[in-house]
């Protein structure tokens, strides 16, 4: 039988749609991956932000990843919304009995791009810890960037020593800082422990950019579930999350979500 790449996501959920479990599965469809999903929290959001979270329990987190690894096969996973310590010990378990045969991405989500805060603040600290030396990739933007490193990133040259900090000395396999906040083109840049690629493109002057971080981590995983070396993985990645700004939907009254089918549009 042909082989069927699967890529399992392990965040929160977005019931607008644009970002969370339910813009990774999106993602994962798109790209002719199957995707399967173990839910950490249940988020009350939209386009204008985080009304409410509801976490669940970490023995049921346990069982939904327990159903998954017990009968699935996963080539690639990712995290997303990890909001507290409890969750994230239970999470690096099932990473670890992985044996690195698993890629794993990881998007530090900490704060939603309306600005509220997701994740505790003793749960950052165990996932700079703890989680991520077990990556094979890490993609934060500058603000998740700033509090990895403890350092201020103001340029391009900041983002480049940031990436080599994170893997050289936090133990990350390899890091993706991301250059949304900065002026200019959109440049992003990959450092795997040997090199730095730059991955740029023109910036898209749109508000509707809910869901970004998500969709690109996810386009990530599902290309290394295929597998895709890491620098076609995030290559491709961009491109997909490119298109997707490109044509994402002015819907909501907030930052609109990105357009999961953009690389359709003809």
């Amino acid at each position: 039988m042909k082989h069927i790449p699967c890529a399992l996501t392990i965040a929160g959920t977005d019931p607008s749609g644009g970002a969370g479990i339910q813009a990774d599965l999106k993602t994962f469809q798109e790209l002719q991956t199957y995707g399967m999903s173990v839910v950490t929290s249940v988020v009350a959001q939209n386009t204008t932000g985080v009304q409410d979270v509801h976490h669940l329990p970490v023995e049921f987190i346990e069982q939904q990843l327990e159903s998954v690894f017990s009968d699935m096969p996963v080539h690639a996973l990712k995290t997303g919304m990890i909001a507290n310590e409890s969750m994230m010990e239970v999470i690096a378990r099932y990473i670890t009995k992985t044996k690195k045969e698993v890629a794993y991405v990881m998007d530090p989500v900490m704060v939603a791009t309306s600005g509220d805060p997701l994740i505790v603040e003793e749960a950052r600290h165990f996932l700079k810890k703890e989680l991520l030396p077990m990556t094979t990739i890490v993609t934060p933007n500058l603000p998740e960037t700033e509090f990895i490193t403890g350092r201020q990133i103001e340029s391009t040259e900041d983002m480049k020593e940031a990436a080599a900090y994170i893997v050289d000395e936090l133990g990350a396999g390899a890091a993706l800082i991301k250059g949304g906040h900065l002026q200019g083109k959109a440049v992003d840049f990959l450092f795997d422990g040997h090199r730095i690629y730059t991955f740029s493109e023109e910036r898209i002057n749109t508000k509707n950019t809910h869901g970004t971080g998500c969709t690109y981590s996810a386009a990530i995983t599902a290309n290394l579930s295929k597998g895709l070396s890491l620098y076609e993985a995030v290559l491709h990645a961009k491109n997909f999350v490119t298109e997707a700004i490109r044509y994402s939907f002015p819907i909501g009254s907030g930052n609109g979500p990105t357009n999961h089918w953009a690389t359709r549009i003809e």
